[in-house]
C-alpha cells in the first residue's frame, strides 16, 4: 500500500477510535428517544465540524451508526442525514448543505452542493381536506441513487437514479429513473439524453470533474 495511503488509513482509524464514545452516547439517547431522533440530532452536530476534522469525524460516526456504509465516504460542512436507516457506500463525495433523507448511494457518486433528498415521495397523505396535512401522516421509502452517479447542485430527489446517471442542477425527480446512464434535467426531471449513445465530444464534456 503506497504511503499516502497508509497514513490516510491510520487517520481514518484515529477518527473512528475519536467517535466510539459519540456512538455510545448515541445508542444510549436511543434507548430512550428512539432512532431517528436522536440521530438526526446527532447528525446536526457533527455537520457543525469545519475543515478536514470535520469530514473524518463524520465518515466515522456515520460507519459506525448507518448500516453498509464505508468511512471512504466524503460529506460536506453543514450537510445534514435525518435517517439511521441511510447506506453509503465507498467513494462517495456529498457536498455542503444538503439534506439527506433514507437512502442508499452507490460507490463513486458524486452529490453537489444544497442537494436534498428526500425518503420518497409519499412522506405527506393529503387525501382528507377536512384534516391538516400534518396530521395525517405518510410512508417514508428508502430511496436508491446508483453508483457513478452524478446529481448536480439544488437538486431534488423523491426517485430511485440509476447506475451511471446524472440529474443536472436544480432538478427535480418525483419518480424513479430506471434506465442506466440517463441525463436528467427540468422540473420534473425529464431524460434528454443517454450516456452510453453520446458522440465523442459531449462524453468528454460529461467526464469532466464536476465542481461538486
Amino acid at each position: 500500500m503506497p504511503l499516502r495511503a497508509t497514513l490516510k488509513r491510520a487517520i481514518k482509524c484515529i477518527f473512528l477510535l475519536l467517535a466510539l464514545p459519540f456512538f455510545g452516547l448515541f445508542l444510549l439517547i436511543t434507548a430512550v428517544t428512539g432512532s431517528d431522533a436522536s440521530f438526526a440530532s446527532f447528525s446536526q452536530w457533527f455537520s457543525l465540524i469545519p475543515g478536514k476534522a470535520g469530514v473524518y469525524f463524520r465518515a466515522a460516526f456515520y460507519r459506525l451508526a448507518c448500516p453498509s456504509t464505508s468511512d471512504e465516504i466524503s460529506i460536506g460542512f453543514l450537510t445534514i442525514l435525518s435517517h439511521r436507516n441511510t447506506t453509503i457506500a465507498r467513494g462517495v463525495y456529498i457536498g455542503p448543505q444538503c439534506n439527506i433523507g433514507m437512502c442508499q448511494i452507490g460507490e463513486n457518486t458524486l452529490i453537489g452542493s444544497g442537494v436534498h433528498i428526500l425518503s420518497g415521495n409519499r412522506q405527506h397523505d393529503f387525501s382528507d381536506v377536512g384534516r391538516p396535512i400534518q396530521e395525517q401522516g405518510g410512508e417514508y421509502q428508502k430511496v436508491s441513487i446508483g453508483k457513478d452517479c452524478w446529481v448536480g447542485n439544488a437538486s431534488i430527489l423523491m426517485g430511485d437514479l440509476a447506475d451511471h446517471s446524472i440529474l443536472a442542477s436544480g432538478g427535480v425527480l418525483t419518480k424513479r429513473s430506471l434506465t442506466t446512464g440517463e441525463i436528467l434535467a427540468g422540473n420534473p426531471a425529464q431524460p434528454k439524453r443517454n450516456r452510453f449513445q453520446l458522440d465523442d465530444n459531449v462524453e468528454g464534456q460529461i467526464h469532466e470533474k464536476p465542481s461538486a
